[in-house]
């Protein structure tokens, strides 16, 4: 065959390929748009969302400030959840702080619980550091009495729906952050300072163990949770060259800022919250955080874990149904099960992954 025509063959292959892809393209845009009304936040991975015309004229700023806006009806329908101080503090300063949260006794046979776990668990490893977490459903604290007596916790149970926002019980797992036990040189990506999405989510831990230096402790930016003049210009101007950008996580919606960039918005540097076991921490991470250094090689720190990220949009908080969340935990066990098996099939890793079936 002469050598034009496979070239000509070559260029036609090509050309059917790109059609191929603005065809698909143009049949997923409807759908692309629709999801700008949910948590949706990758601009790589959408081409509305990532679009650099669309977020000069300030399409990832609407999304933000309508995302807060709502947030704040949210946190004002929810207010008898809270004393007035904790609803202050949280709105101010990002994070809620409270030590001794248990009695002694109450907490000794919560960690002890803790500890004892042998059963399911699930695993994801990001650079040299693995997280190991075991969901809190009804299966669990049908034998788990300590934990059941933690999630019938009055305090527990109002500051965890009034800081997410949503009149239900979050998510719950037993979790252990396991520093150095990955046998990998990269970085752990959570030790890079960043928020986690658009909106305000709410995450908490209630510390199992002493955390100090040596076990990574949570690390916060006081106020950067609030929606200032400053943090919408850094916003707009990150939406423009997101899509852009390939730390692995700037580009999919989390945004990350070093210390020395917090000037410019008005915010103090990182503060590293070392506390003794038994203080709950409860945090806006739309605020700036991320996870503590640590000075000892494979540290370890054992905590009850809580994460709500629901549609921010959605101005309505929700009927607290209990039916609701135990379907929502058999359905997430159920997920993570699917999607471990189908890597597995495939000769790879789930992000999350089953794990050993106990803490370290």
């Amino acid at each position: 065959m002469p050598a034009h025509h496979g070239q000509r063959a070559g260029r036609g292959g090509a050309l059917t390929a790109v059609i191929k892809k603005r065809l698909k393209a143009a049949l997923l845009l409807p759908w692309h748009t629709a999801v700008l009304a949910t948590p949706a936040k990758s601009f790589r991975d959408n081409p509305v969302i990532g679009n650099r015309v669309l977020n000069a004229l300030g399409l990832h700023v609407i999304r933000l400030v309508l995302a807060h806006a709502v947030f704040g009806l949210k946190l004002r329908l929810l207010a008898p959840l809270a004393r007035r101080d904790e609803r202050e503090t949280y709105r101010r300063d990002g994070f809620i702080l409270k030590r001794d949260f248990l009695p002694k006794q109450a907490f000794e046979a919560l960690r002890q619980e803790a500890r004892d776990y042998s059963g399911e668990a699930w695993q994801c490893v990001q650079g040299n550091t693995i997280t190991w977490r075991a969901l809190i459903d009804e299966d669990m604290l049908a034998r788990s009495p300590a934990t059941r007596a933690l999630v019938d916790n009055r305090l527990f149970a109002r500051l965890l729906k009034y800081t997410s926002g949503r009149n239900e019980r979050p998510l719950l797992y037993i979790q252990q952050i396991q520093n150095g036990h990955a046998n990998s040189q990269a970085p752990d990506p959570q030790k890079v300072l960043h928020a986690d999405t658009f909106h305000p989510t709410m995450k908490a831990w209630l510390f199992l163990e002493d955390v100090g230096p040596d076990n990574g402790p949570f690390t916060y930016v006081r106020g950067s949770n609030r929606l200032s003049f400053k943090r919408i210009c850094w916003e707009y101007r990150r939406s423009l060259r997101a899509r852009y950008v390939h730390d692995g996580y700037s580009e999919k919606g989390s945004f990350r800022i070093q210390d020395d960039e917090l000037a410019e918005l008005g915010l103090p540097l990182p503060e590293s919250l070392a506390v003794p076991a038994n203080t709950l921490v409860i945090a806006n991470t739309c605020g700036f955080h991320r996870r503590g250094d640590t000075q000892q090689p494979q540290a370890t720190r054992l905590e009850i874990w809580a994460m709500s990220r629901t549609n921010p949009f959605n101005p309505f908080p929700g009927l607290g149904i209990g039916a609701l969340v135990r379907w929502r935990d058999r359905i997430y066990r159920a997920y993570l099960r699917r999607t471990d098996r189908q890597a597995r099939a495939r000769g790879r890793r789930a992000s999350w992954h089953a794990a050993p079936g106990q803490p370290k």
